[in-house]
């Protein structure tokens, strides 16, 4: 039975290096412009892929991240997998207005139409947040 809904992805892994950002950002872009996905939608995928990755440098012990882009019927998910053992999951935090960093879950809390953490077995976990692609 043909539903009418055509589901797209895309992975890829980075390695645990401070160029992986501009990496995961270039990738997410050229593949939401290749399914001519762009402006606002395109704009917020790849923040939100960039706040992911950051995280998951900064906040994990992994060798590599892996990145998961899935399109279908005008929702994205982007998913970023750590090999991390914390076992804490990531939470928004409400920072001072002084404070240099801790707003990347907050941004991708209100960007978002939904994110979530899913522990991976043995280790790591899964950080994934929708976002609409349709205005």
């Amino acid at each position: 039975m043909d539903t009418g809904v055509c589901v797209r992805h895309e992975a890829f892994q980075l390695a645990m290096h401070g160029t992986s950002v501009a990496q995961a950002r270039h990738r997410t872009l050229a593949w939401l412009l290749r399914h001519s996905i762009a402006g606002e939608p395109a704009e917020t995928a790849v923040l939100i892929t960039s706040e992911l990755v950051t995280n998951a440098l900064v906040h994990s012990v992994s060798d590599v991240i892996s990145c998961a882009l899935h399109l279908d019927n005008g929702h994205l998910r982007i998913e970023v997998t750590d090999q991390g053992t914390i076992k804490t999951a990531p939470a928004v935090q409400h920072p001072a207005l002084e404070d240099l960093s801790g707003r990347g879950l907050l941004l991708v809390d209100t960007l978002s139409e939904a994110w979530g953490v899913t522990p991976v077995t043995p280790c790591g976990q899964t950080v994934w947040a929708i976002v609409p692609t349709r205005p």
